[in-house]
């Protein structure tokens, strides 16, 4: 039986590999910095979980499994090392899941786990049994893995750090390139260059699709095809020259709980109609659509298995209502995503304010898009800034969640301690009003606060 051991299991991506290598009969044990609804599910199933890292936690047989998160001074790691165990990045743990399958790979900087989410829950519905692997809880049809009987596996590819290349995808869906991990690849050009190198781990007789409203996409898929690759297009406007064909989506028709819109691929048009908000979702189901008709599925079949989509966890999602107010979390956490998640905020909101607690993700980021981030938080009636969450990147001097504030003309509030944070957002709160959380770190967390501060007498 083979052995892996996770150091950062009860990370999003890291548990759901973890999970399908056990449910292929690996034996699968792990260890996470700290205690946490993950981890005690992982140990629930079955699997041994340590909380805290330590050299003994690691079996001498294991094939050690990290993400890029892990530093080379983890003891976990550091013995691994000197015993010579064989070592995996959590990309190549997923490629080993995904062998022998059609593997579907959905990447870029931002609307790739819905995306995938989306395709994965379609063709659930329709009876294809696939497996997935998807950083996010996919609502209604389970978590953020399963492993099916069908010959289909989704997987949401990670760019930040270049792990998407370990993978060989019979269809690679990008959503944009847009300029993301600059930390990583230290210009655009390169961060660009890693799509073209993804696009060129497509399998023979493969296809690439991309969203062609993303300048970034465009010249990806040119390039693609200058080189012999197959590819189609979708998106709101123009197509790309040279692709396969354009699958054209129509304006929005927007519901107080959905959207729906057409997409047309040449052959006519067909409606897509969502229980979820949000043109930017529309758009993510207009490349969902293409990549299932691609794989062989129905137009209309298609279309219709994607109104059973009920979301993914973290992505504009309700965590309660008190008083009158609904409190929304969302893990949006680069300037496109957070203004279209506002958007959507002003869609539904009604007459209320649109109030917003944004935590920044990475110094470096913070850093490259502070004015960015000050733009699209301007579309909201109150905005409160806390201190960055610096996941695996060390504090920057003079980068704090105050460099966004001070590009908002007196418009955002900084305060740096997210309890104080959320306080303060709660206490201005009238009925009617609409807050959100907003970051890919733990201000997920306050959303509790929020709704309790609101609460209170």
């Amino acid at each position: 039986m083979n052995a892996y051991h996770f150091i950062g299991i009860g990370g999003a991506g890291m548990s759901v590999v973890a999970e399908l290598l056990a449910d292929e009969g690996a034996r699968v044990s792990g260890s996470d910095a700290k205690a946490s609804q993950v981890t005690r599910r992982l140990a629930e199933e079955g699997l041994a979980v340590a909380v805290g890292h330590d050299a003994a936690n690691v079996p001498p047989e294991a094939t050690v499994v990290v993400s890029s998160a892990i530093r080379e001074s983890n003891p976990e790691l550091a013995v691994a090392r000197r015993r010579g165990q064989r070592i995996l990045h959590r990309s190549q743990a997923l490629a080993l899941a995904a062998a022998g399958r059609d593997f579907v790979a959905v990447a870029g900087a931002h609307g790739k786990t819905t995306t995938s989410a989306m395709i994965a829950t379609a063709l659930s519905g329709l009876g294809l049994d696939p497996s997935w692997a998807i950083g996010g809880t996919v609502m209604g049809v389970g978590g953020g893995g399963r492993l099916g009987g069908g010959r289909i596996f989704v997987a949401e590819a990670d760019e930040s750090d270049a792990s998407f290349l370990n993978y060989a995808p019979r269809l690679a869906l990008v959503t944009n390139v847009e300029p993301d991990h600059l930390d990583h690849y230290g210009s655009r050009e390169a961060f660009e260059e890693a799509f073209a190198d993804f696009a060129r781990r497509i399998v023979p007789g493969g296809l690439l699709v991309v969203c062609a409203d993303s300048d970034g996409a465009r010249r990806l898929a040119a390039q693609a095809v200058s080189e012999g690759i197959r590819a189609v297009s979708y998106g709101r406007g123009q197509g790309v020259d040279g692709v396969e064909r354009h699958v054209r989506l129509g304006a929005a028709d927007r519901g107080p709980s959905g959207i729906s819109g057409e997409v047309d691929d040449g052959d006519g048009a067909v409606t897509i109609e969502l229980g979820v908000v949000g043109e930017h979702n529309l758009l993510n189901a207009a490349g969902a659509w293409t990549a299932g008709v691609e794989l062989g599925v129905g137009r209309r079949e298609m279309a219709a298995a994607l109104a059973g989509f009920a979301g993914t966890g973290r992505r504009f999602e309700l965590r309660g209502v008190a008083s009158g107010v609904r409190v929304v979390d969302d893990y949006a956490h680069h300037p496109t995503e957070v203004e279209a998640t506002l958007r959507t905020a002003r869609d539904v909101v009604g007459d209320g304010a649109v109030r917003v607690l944004f935590q920044p993700h990475l110094y470096s980021r913070t850093r490259e898009f502070a004015r960015e981030f000050a733009r699209a938080l301007g579309l909201a009636d109150d905005v409160v800034v806390t201190s960055v969450y610096g996941a695996r990147e060390d504090p920057v001097d003079g980068v704090e969640g105050d460099l966004i504030t001070s590009h908002m003309a007196g418009a955002g509030q900084y305060v740096a301690d997210r309890l104080e944070a959320a306080r303060a957002i709660a206490s201005r709160c009238a009925p009617g009003d609409l807050v959100l959380t907003v970051g890919a770190g733990d201000v997920t967390e306050l959303a509790p606060v929020i709704l309790e501060t609101i609460g209170a007498p």
